[in-house]
């Protein structure tokens, strides 16, 4: 049976520190290192001073403890930075963590980035190839996938023409096309993944409806509280890295949004 299973998991970012940005203090720095291993300072250990080198490790995630079972239908919210991206990359396997434990059971697609996968040189059929190819299809199946996207995107001449040439419209339309081909048991989505104009939601929504209710688990990230309480039978509700509430839509919902309507994010 599908599932997710994560106990005590944490995610923490070096970021370099603002000085050592600035070229000049960084070479300063390195000659100030080679100067004190050449002479034997701090028994002939590269030091470096200043600023420069200091490194801030960002906490993205901190003991994240949850189980998700095959049939739920789990929402994500939180304000920007409270962790919620963060942890569906970890789930997609885009981030390794540092500690804790993270045991996924049955294949999983992420739609994070519709335009991930995409090569800019080739054309939109180019690409569906490309992508036919990686999901081992055989030519039938190749031009029959080709018919479907080219009629999805709706992009007519500039579907033989090389994608860095298309708007980013154009781009998310056939990105789009192309990643809502899969079936996976364990299905992951950000918020981003439903961005575009109104006509382009109306005639996604259909097509994405579908990929959702053939997962045997979703998980997904969304500021649009209406189309979670649609969709999840479940929210986690993260802040600063950290479960906050995790329960039935409704109640965590409801919760949420007294809490917004205190503290506007």
């Amino acid at each position: 049976m599908a599932h997710i299973c994560l106990e005590d998991l944490s995610l923490s970012f070096p970021v370099l520190h603002g000085g050592s940005r600035s070229l000049k203090k960084t070479l300063l720095a390195r000659a100030k290192s080679t100067v004190a291993a050449k002479t034997g300072a701090v028994g002939g250990r590269m030091r470096i001073s200043g600023n420069s080198a200091e490194v801030v490790e960002v906490q993205a995630l901190f003991n994240v403890s949850f189980t998700i079972s095959e049939g739920e239908r789990v929402g994500l919210v939180g304000h920007n930075g409270a962790g919620k991206s963060t942890l569906l990359r970890v789930l997609a396997g885009i981030y390794e963590t540092n500690e804790g434990t993270l045991d996924i059971e049955g294949d999983t697609h992420a739609l994070i980035d519709p335009n991930a996968g995409m090569n800019g040189e080739l054309t939109g059929r180019e690409n569906i190839q490309l992508f036919a190819c990686r999901m081992g299809m055989g030519r039938v199946a190749t031009q029959e996938l080709e018919k479907d996207v080219e009629a999805f995107s709706d992009l007519g001449a500039f579907f033989d023409l090389p994608v860095r040439l298309y708007s980013s419209g154009m781009s998310v339309r056939l990105g789009f096309a192309l990643a809502t081909v899969p079936r996976p048991r364990i299905l992951l989505m950000d918020e981003w993944f439903m961005a575009g104009d109104q006509k382009f939601q109306d005639k996604a929504r259909a097509r994405l409806e579908g990929m959702v209710d053939a997962a045997e688990i979703l998980v997904v990230t969304s500021h649009a509280l209406s189309i979670l309480r649609q969709w999840c039978t479940r929210i986690i509700w993260m802040e600063s890295g950290e479960i906050r509430m995790d329960g039935p839509t409704e109640e965590v919902l409801d919760a949420y949004e007294a809490a917004l309507a205190i503290t506007p994010v």
